[in-house]
């Protein structure tokens, strides 16, 4: 068996010496056999650590149901049926009985982790039943409660200089409808006016999908971006071929973003130099499309999820804000993965430190909810042009303000930044000890990477994690990203490091 590396050791010990709570038994790795045993935790509680009772995972119940269900339901994303009734936490229960400690929460949607009592709570009250079996059209038909909810929840979170906002289903349709609001202030700000009269050339030719009345603008999105998979998201997301392919794509702008060298303060100079090009081709790639189909919008995500955790300075937003501002570009920002605090912020632009707020913030994941920040000058005045059936979902709502009130009140942000700093530097000394193995440890809080070198490698140690009974989760080509829950302590890092050092031990010999 693998020993802890002597400096997580001490890391360890430092944290059971300083962190007030930390167990008595950090820094002891524990190694858990395919013949241990937990308790079931009541609502108040979670798993002591994971328990692996299958062969492998996906267990044999999962690969039965996949293969029963794949007749009539495409099955190739499946990884694992679970049993929701008995997750807890930090922890994934799977068909098979498996305990997992899930460091990827559902692609990063779960922002308590599974069952939190306050979330099961809220849905004994009669305003969330009622939602469950009425849901209804919040566009048109919102319920009683609708402006108290909004007030205790999605105003409470809003971003600098954005008062306005409006739900979604999920953070691909805050995208999509997030290019429509650009495009409608573009064009108003061209006209002098919202909405052509009857009659008029726009509205005569909107219905043929011809100019004037659907204008020949474009979105600027950068390389390896990633921002949904409907038609306008999709043509602004470069991270892997199949959610592309065969499909047809609006002919927008694509700039480059920072490829930068870790670690970050041993390539400075480089990552400068590198930052300040992408900036030059940016602003060259504007000059050169405004002419024949203007740029009206420019979505960018605060780190390039999907694409690979792809890091940028906070220098380097700033500037690329003030481009867009400079231009008369709507700057969107991207939040729906770096949003909810997994960062240390709220909002991961709020690192940036901007004087001029983005134009428009989308959001969903961890939010419960998707939706839409957006600016006082972007607002609109004619009804259904922003709009669908459901408009998002008021339960997801109360769940929402929950969440933000256990945030506020465990002070989460702060815990968020203690176990962030931890995560990393431990990452660290990992890329330290397996260096042909594991690279670029980069991170912001708990929303955290490394890659793992080697052609297959990195897929290879994710199932073998998996198998030891700790998820983590995939992007990009060859890295490996976090995903949290914001409960997240030193004492499930100290499980995920012991597993990480074997099974890194193992790909290394």
């Amino acid at each position: 068996m693998t020993s802890p590396a002597p400096a997580l050791r001490r890391l360890f010990e430092l944290q059971r010496r300083f962190v007030p709570g930390l167990s008595s038994t950090a820094g002891r790795f524990q190694h858990t056999s395919s013949s241990s045993s937990a308790a079931v935790p009541d609502s108040l509680d979670e798993y002591d650590a994971p328990v692996v009772v299958t062969s492998q995972i996906p267990g044999p119940k999962s690969l039965a149901n996949q293969e029963t269900i794949g007749s009539y339901v495409h099955n190739q994303q499946i990884s694992l049926y679970c049993d929701y009734v008995k997750s807890r936490g930090n922890y994934l229960v799977d068909t098979d009985g498996n305990v997992i400690l899930d460091l990827f929460q559902q692609i990063s949607s779960m922002p308590l982790g599974y069952n939190h009592p306050s979330h099961v709570e809220i849905l004994k009250s009669s305003e969330v039943q009622a939602a469950v079996l009425n849901r209804p059209a919040l566009g048109s038909f919102p319920p009683q409660d609708f402006n108290e909810l909004m007030d205790t929840s999605l105003k409470l979170v809003q971003p600098r200089g954005l008062p306005n906002v409006s739900t979604m289903a999920c953070g691909t349709c805050a995208n999509e409808n997030a290019f429509k609001i650009a495009f409608f202030h573009y064009m108003k700000q061209h006209r002098g006016y919202e909405m052509p009269a009857a009659g008029s050339p726009e509205v005569d030719t909107v219905m043929q999908n011809m100019a004037p009345g659907s204008p020949d603008l474009s979105v600027m999105s950068f390389d390896k971006g990633f921002h949904g998979r409907t038609m306008g998201a999709l043509s602004c997301s470069y991270t892997n071929p199949v959610h592309k392919m065969d499909v047809p794509s609006f002919k927008w702008p694509r700039g480059p973003f920072p490829q930068l060298k870790y670690p970050l303060h041993e390539f400075e100079r480089e990552n400068e130099a590198e930052e300040a090009r992408c900036l030059e081709e940016t602003e060259d790639l504007i000059a050169k499309w405004n002419p024949g189909s203007p740029i009206a919008a420019m979505i960018v995500e605060p780190i390039q999820a999907e694409g690979g955790d792809r890091f940028a300075s906070n220098d380097y937003f700033r500037k690329l804000r003030a481009i867009a501002r400079k231009n008369n570009i709507a700057f969107i920002c991207d939040e729906v993965q770096t949003g909810v605090a997994i960062t240390g912020k709220w909002w991961a632009h709020d690192h940036w430190g901007l004087e001029d707020a983005p134009d428009i913030v989308t959001f969903a994941k961890k939010m419960s909810t998707g939706g839409i920040y957006y600016r006082d000058e972007l607002k609109w005045k004619d009804g259904y042009r922003i709009y669908n059936t459901w408009m998002g979902d008021p339960i997801r709502l109360h769940l929402l303000r929950e969440t933000i009130k256990v945030v506020r009140d465990e002070h989460l942000l702060d815990q968020v930044t203690r176990v962030g700093a931890l995560l990393q530097e431990n990452l660290n000394q990992m890329t330290s000890q397996f260096p042909g193995l594991l690279q670029n440890a980069r991170g912001l809080g708990l929303m955290c990477a490394f890659d793992v070198k080697g052609a297959g490698k990195r897929d290879q140690l994710r199932s073998l994690m998996l198998n030891k009974g700790v998820m983590v989760g995939a992007c990009g080509s060859e890295s490996i990203r976090f995903r949290p829950t914001l409960l997240l302590d030193s004492k499930h890092l100290e499980i995920f490091f012991d597993r990480l050092q074997l099974v890194a031990g193992e790909l290394s010999s």
